[in-house]
């Protein structure tokens, strides 16, 4: 019904209208009574062969929501029905910030793939907190957390100590974000130094609290293979309980959409088919170059059960969506989980 009836209403919107839209439908439906167990129905597929433990906590199947999708928290009830494993919200900056002008969200139907320059737009890191009191599922959720964008690269620490503070007693584990291309100079906390500095004033606030939560760092796909050397042996001396790989990519190579098409779209991370090869092989690296030991959230590119079946034999422990559940719909978790039964 999705890639039939809806999905071409919905890219008939612009891309952040139509995910709005998608938001407030799925937010009213659930407000009637019986919505929510026709959706689990639906697309709630389990099985206890699914099951994963990593990084001490027990995933009912190893499908998740990336960050991104449900950056404020608002609809982590209404996911949980729709069959994911663990959602992960954000990325939650410690105050409010509306992001970049719009528009700033794309999509590239020839190559099933979007382009955002989103900027970490959300309603802050207590706002989220309020939400995640609130809710009802027991869906393990995922804080990914940010820096604000006024707030220098040297003072950073302080942004991701105060969205951990903030969230600690309501997500399940942190993911630190800073592999946006989004944000001005993010990225720049991934050499050797800064990140070494951030993490460990953040993993020390972590540590610090009551049950301390899992640690992880999200990645970019455009790292080169000594950069991923160095992630690791950053990962050992900061005590990091995994990674998340990949971000979006600031590449253009290999699309089908003309080219002067993608430049008038302007800058942005590409996200959705063009990754999937990239996410992999960062993921196949980091695996083998971990020997195994470094659990992975595998995210890029998916969009079919062997997608997903491909990042989980190169290493990844659990497998994450997002443009792949925007281009293929709800049905895309429910496959994947009943083909990984099977396998």
């Amino acid at each position: 019904m999705y890639k039939a009836l809806l999905k071409p209403l919905f890219f008939q919107l612009d891309a952040e209208r139509a995910h709005h839209l998608v938001f407030d439908n799925l937010k009213r439906a659930h407000q009637v009574p019986g919505t929510a167990a026709l959706l689990r129905g639906l697309y709630d597929f389990r099985h206890p062969t699914l099951e994963r433990e990593v990084f001490g906590l027990r995933f009912r199947n190893p499908v998740g929501l990336a960050a991104g999708f449900d950056k404020n928290a608002l609809l982590t009830d209404e996911l949980a029905a729709l069959g994911f494993g663990f959602v992960e919200i954000g990325t939650v900056t410690p105050r409010p910030q509306p992001g970049n002008p719009v528009p700033r969200l794309f999509r590239l139907p020839q190559d099933e793939a979007l382009v955002n320059r989103m900027g970490f737009n959300n309603e802050g890191a207590a706002a989220a907190a309020n939400r995640l009191r609130k809710r009802r599922s027991d869906i393990i959720i995922g804080g990914n957390i940010g820096k604000n964008k006024d707030t220098p690269n040297e003072q950073a620490a302080q942004d991701y100590v105060a969205c951990v503070e903030a969230l600690h007693e309501v997500v399940d584990y942190f993911v630190v974000n800073v592999s946006s291309p989004n944000t001005p100079n993010l990225r720049q906390l991934q050499e050797r130094e800064p990140l070494i500095a951030l993490l460990q004033q953040v993993q020390a606030r972590n540590q610090s609290l009551p049950q301390p939560r899992p640690l992880l760092l999200k990645i970019a796909p455009d790292l080169t293979d000594g950069q991923l050397d160095d992630i690791l042996l950053i990962a050992r001396e900061t005590q990091l309980s995994g990674l998340v790989a990949t971000n979006t990519t600031i590449s253009r190579d290999d699309l089908q959409t003309p080219a002067s098409q993608v430049a008038a779209l302007g800058a942005g991370g590409v996200s959705g088919r063009p990754l999937r090869r990239r996410a992999t092989e960062v993921i196949r690296y980091l695996h083998q170059h971990s020997q195994g030991e470094l659990p992975i959230i595998g995210v890029g590119g998916i969009h079919s059960p062997q997608d997903a079946q491909e990042k989980l034999v190169a290493g990844a422990s659990l497998v994450q969506l997002y443009t792949g559940f925007i281009y293929e719909g709800p049905g895309l978790v429910k496959r994947i989980n009943q083909t990984l039964v099977q396998a």
